[in-house]
């Protein structure tokens, strides 16, 4: 969509002065306004008819990948989560931190290991992996949405009993340590918080449930993202990564499947290794009630924004990248 870039420039714009404007109405161009083509127009009135739609509805966002380890895409990515915020969209966001773990523990000595593509999580691994997510890049995350207009709060999966979690039993065997499996979401407090208009930042760090309450364990963040999606009914959830979408054995992207197009494309090989697990996440929170997921490049600035619009009422995303999943 040639013209959504300058539009979504304008929201940006009008979310960091507070005050939200129709997209149009922030534009001032030097020409003459018979000189505004029509691409222009038709991209106006379609990010209108998304953003009629998506009003008072909330959307669960799983924020990872470079999208996070760049300064740029950090800040496009907080100003978007503002954005939609002012627009009246109910935004959620739940963090990963890979990296900054990797980082964390190689400065502390303490060693780490995968089984299976996932992290063993020692109580060593998890002590780390929760003063990482949970301080650091929970709140400067949620910081940086307030700075760019938006209303945000940080939490943890343990506050408030957030995330229930059970041991995870790895279907390969392999003992992943204290990695959790979320039984139940406490849905109630992030709809209080939905409700004074806050954006709950989540890092996925859940806690135990009965006699295992003090025990933390260390959830991956695209299965909390998609369980708490699910389990908030959400409209749309999205989980951010570091590809272009789901593509096809030409390595074309597939911009539109069902959860049966999803099964048959990981029987046949199509989708293989690290992408099994995204896509999923995307289907199980669809299967649990939410309206369409997007496997979305996060490398794309603004990427966020420019899915929950591009796609007007039907909510399909801008069809520049990106894959929908739906029913």
């Amino acid at each position: 969509m040639k013209f959504l870039s300058l539009i979504a420039a304008s929201l940006l714009l009008a979310s960091s002065t507070g005050f939200a404007p129709s997209p149009l109405s922030t534009i001032r161009p030097t020409a003459s306004l018979n000189a505004i083509s029509e691409d222009f127009s038709d991209s106006a009135l379609t990010i209108a008819e998304a953003a009629a739609s998506l009003r008072g509805k909330t959307i669960v966002v799983k924020y990872g990948g470079n999208a996070m380890t760049s300064p740029e895409l950090k800040a496009g990515f907080c100003q978007d989560v503002a954005a939609l915020q002012n627009l009246g969209i109910r935004m959620v966001v739940v963090h990963g931190g890979g990296p900054q773990i990797n980082s964390m523990l190689e400065k502390v000595g303490v060693e780490s290991r995968f089984e299976g593509g996932m992290r063993v999580s020692t109580p060593e691994v998890v002590d780390v992996a929760e003063m990482v997510l949970c301080g650091s890049v929970n709140k400067e995350i949620s910081s940086t949405i307030c700075s760019a207009g938006g209303r945000a709060l940080g939490l943890s999966g343990r506050d408030d009993s957030l995330l229930q979690c059970v041991k995870k039993i790895d279907k390969q065997g392999y003992d992943l340590g204290y990695v959790g499996e979320v039984e139940i979401v406490n849905t109630k407090l992030l709809n209080e918080l939905l409700d004074m208009g806050i954006c709950p930042v989540v890092s996925p760090i859940g806690t135990g449930m009965g006699e295992e309450k003090d025990i933390a364990y260390n959830v991956n963040a695209d299965v909390a993202a998609g369980r708490i999606a699910g389990e908030l009914k959400a409209a749309r959830a999205l989980f951010l990564t570091d590809i272009a979408g789901v593509l096809d054995k030409d390595m074309k992207l597939l911009p539109n499947l069902s959860c049966d197009d999803m099964d048959g494309l990981i029987e046949d090989e199509t989708i293989t290794g690290g992408m099994i697990p995204k896509v999923s996440y995307a289907t199980s929170a669809v299967k649990l009630g939410v309206g369409g997921a997007f496997i979305t490049d996060g490398r794309v600035p603004h990427a966020l924004l420019k899915e929950v619009l591009g796609g007007g009422a039907a909510g399909t995303g801008s069809g520049d990248g990106g894959t929908f999943v739906s029913l």
